[in-house]
């Protein structure tokens, strides 16, 4: 079953270049795409009316093209054009980062914005990656993640752009959820949906819906100094966080590994399979 999932409130206009860039990458690239999504503010819920349209996807080469004595890129980048931002990795990087717990390609496989992508396929992945997925090396992930972010644009006491809250408030939350669900290692990356489910003190979760309602309606929030209410939030979580996976460090066991290398072959197959059953769904992805 083919995924499609566009919110009414995205241009059609930047929507149709998406779709037509995509086209292009399978047919110059000659790759599958099983998976193309919506990454950023606008599928994490917190858009601007100018916020970037930023396209990720997951491609996977035909069988063939593993059949080389010379190393692959395993990222195709595609140069700004406006507001279009849009690239992607290789299942193999994709894999390989997941298991020393990147949490990006978990997002992606969570994003509400689907450009085109195969059921099959992301629900597969996302069940693999729930497995093998160490919540340690996940939350590690968001802490270095917001930690940076607090460092970078919070560090000197001084005004800063209201909009850079979202990128130190979305890990201390992701942060906060996963301490609260210890059986899961993937969070919601739906902002408002985090929010709600992380249950933030009231005063922060006032402060989030009315900063949230004014960037939906204008291009520019403003700078002002860090709140009380926001600061001792990520302050608080990054510093549990911290006490709990600074130093920890989970290497895939082998296992893993054979696994991953099982979910990848089985995905090169089926793909194979399924363009040369439908060879106008996946055309000119074979030799050149």
């Amino acid at each position: 079953m083919g995924l499609r999932s566009i919110p009414p409130e995205m241009d059609a206009g930047k929507v149709a270049l998406v779709d037509a860039m995509l086209d292009r990458i399978a047919v110059e690239h000659r790759v599958f795409l099983p998976l193309a999504i919506e990454s950023g503010s606008r599928a994490w819920g917190f858009a601007s009316p100018d916020s970037d349209y930023d396209c990720r996807f997951v491609f996977v080469r035909s069988a063939i093209h593993h059949i080389t004595p010379w190393v692959t890129r395993d990222v195709i980048e595609l140069p700004l054009e406006g507001e279009l931002d849009a690239n992607g990795w290789d299942l193999r990087k994709a894999l390989q980062l997941l298991l020393k717990g990147n949490a990006v390609i978990v997002e992606w496989l969570c994003s509400p914005v689907v450009y085109r992508g195969e059921a099959w396929f992301r629900d597969s992945f996302l069940e693999f990656a729930r497995r093998p997925a160490s919540r340690e090396a996940i939350c590690r992930h968001y802490l270095h993640l917001g930690q940076r972010q607090r460092r970078v644009y919070f560090g000197d006491g001084g005004d800063i752009p209201q909009k850079k809250i979202f990128y130190a408030l979305r890990p201390a939350a992701a942060l906060r959820w996963l301490r609260m669900h210890p059986a899961e290692a993937v969070a919601p990356m739906h902002f408002p949906k985090l929010i709600a489910e992380c249950d933030p003190p009231g005063e922060l979760k006032e402060e989030i819906l009315d900063l949230m309602e004014r960037k939906a309606v204008t291009h520019e929030l403003g700078a002002a100094p860090l709140s009380r209410a926001v600061a001792g939030f990520i302050d608080t979580e990054f510093d549990l966080a911290r006490d709990r996976f600074e130093d920890s460090r989970v290497d895939p066991s082998q296992e893993m590994i054979r696994q991953a290398e099982q979910f990848y072959q089985g995905v090169v197959q089926r793909l194979e399979r399924e363009a040369n059953s439908a060879p106008d769904l996946f055309r000119r992805v074979g030799p050149a």
